[in-house]
């Protein structure tokens, strides 16, 4: 980032679109203004104004705004241009505000960072604003939104505080122990405060799995032995032909995935190859891969054909849901048991082992959905390196100076949290992966 330039970007999507909203921040965004639109509108108003090129030609009529900072997002003066979204149009302007003297194109990320480095907002919410603009499904957005609110930034903010406050009654207890001021029920009431916090981080970071879930999606496997209707099933849920149908067995022998929204939450669903003996030096791949996505899966659902029924054993340790398939040609005899029954034909069954699956789905992101998560691993390696150290701070074994010093590394890796204190390398790295324009 170079501070002191004027950055401009287009901040909607790609033309051709209905309206194409360019947005300037910096120090010359008022100056842009007047060149483009004549005299500068009133401030937080949108006005309807001709943006004309440098030899005073109309380049398009559209809206524009001027909010000075730092009452804007970026705590800058800003500009924002509506225009009607014609790549000619849009063209034009960018070329039009690239010509004016220190003005240039906007890094990807740079208007959020130049939020976050004028206090606008901190890296949790920033985070979660980068979060907002890539959610797929309701979950996504829900959880995405609540952070960017605050609501992770106030946790981690109150627990810095209050190492703070541990810190300074122990080192007043050590700055002052010979004349009495710092009483021991006082120290009494830091300590007890610690191992609140420890347990409050501990059990903070159980609910990483669940964010991390809602963010990615949760997996389901399809495990069975060859033509136990796999791909039919994976061609009925995705509503398309995703993946080759035939009665040769081991036609599937990569894994073909396919995302689906179920009440709000993204379930990734893979295809894999067939479990059998005897395969081939590719199909044999093809299996392990599928053993292998089956012992990472998050839900596997055993397919057995109802038919000729042959039973895979699925992986230890992991949640299954055992499916009969071809259940419309089936005779209805019974003696093997299975969850649910469904046919990738008739689509019989196939609502109800859906509504399964969200359940399950449902079940392991409650963590993100009803309370603060992590979101980040970024997050869970910072808040365990200070639980780390809060276990040392509480180790009554150690001398006072080394608990307060844990102490403070423990508060140091909270304020990296909310970029209180942080490195240009990681503040790169989060800002890097925004959009341009955002």
């Amino acid at each position: 980032m170079r501070p002191g330039s004027t950055i401009f970007a287009l901040s909607s999507g790609a033309p051709p679109s209905g309206v194409a909203v360019v947005r300037v921040s910096g120090p010359g965004a008022g100056t842009a203004l007047n060149a483009l639109c004549g005299d500068l509108p009133q401030p937080r108003r949108l006005l309807l104004r001709p943006v004309k090129d440098e030899n005073g030609q109309v380049i398009d009529r559209g809206l524009v705004a001027f909010l000075p900072g730092p009452g804007s997002f970026t705590g800058e003066d800003c500009a924002e241009f509506h225009l009607h979204g014609s790549r000619a149009v849009v063209a034009a302007v960018l070329r039009r505000l690239g010509s004016m003297p220190g003005f240039r194109q906007a890094e990807a990320g740079e208007f959020t960072r130049r939020a976050f480095i004028n206090g606008r907002l901190d890296l949790t919410a920033a985070e979660a604003l980068s979060d907002l603009i890539i959610a797929e499904t309701e979950s996504q957005r829900r959880l995405a939104q609540a952070n960017a609110d605050g609501r992770q930034s106030r946790l981690y903010a109150d627990w810095r505080a209050r190492l703070l406050h541990a810190r300074a009654m122990v080192e007043a207890q050590l700055d002052f122990a010979d004349e009495g001021d710092v009483p021991s029920s006082v120290a009494a009431v830091v300590w007890a405060d610690v191992v609140e916090l420890h347990d409050e981080m501990s059990a903070h970071l159980s609910g990483f799995e669940a964010a991390e879930i809602v963010r990615e999606g949760f997996r389901v496997a399809l495990l069975g032995a060859p033509n136990a209707g796999k791909s039919s099933l994976l061609n009925y849920l995705a509503g398309r032909d995703v993946a080759i149908v035939s009665d040769e067995p081991g036609t599937t022998r990569d894994v073909l995935e396919v995302p689906l929204d179920l009440g709000g939450a993204k379930v990734i669903v893979a295809d894999m190859a067939g479990i059998r003996e005897g395969a081939g030096k590719v199909e044999s791949i093809g299996i392990e891969r599928a053993r292998r996505m089956a012992s990472l899966a998050d839900l596997v659902l055993v397919l057995i054909d109802l038919c000729e029924p042959v039973e895979v054993a699925p992986p230890e340790g992991v949640d299954v849901v055992r499916v009969g398939t071809k259940c419309d040609i089936w005779s209805g005899r019974d003696g093997l048991e299975v969850d649910v029954r469904v046919s990738a034909l008739t689509g019989a069954g196939v609502a109800e082992l859906l509504a399964v699956i969200g359940s399950r789905a449902a079940a392991r992101t409650s963590a993100a959905t009803e309370g603060v998560v992590p979101t980040r691993q970024r997050h869970t390696e910072l808040i365990s390196s200070a639980v780390r150290n809060l276990g040392q701070a509480l180790d009554p074994s150690l001398d006072l100076e080394l608990r307060a010093e844990a102490l403070r590394l423990a508060g140091d890796e909270i304020g990296r949290l909310s970029g209180e204190i942080g490195t240009e390398e990681v503040l790169g790295a989060i800002f890097s992966t925004f959009c341009v324009g955002k």
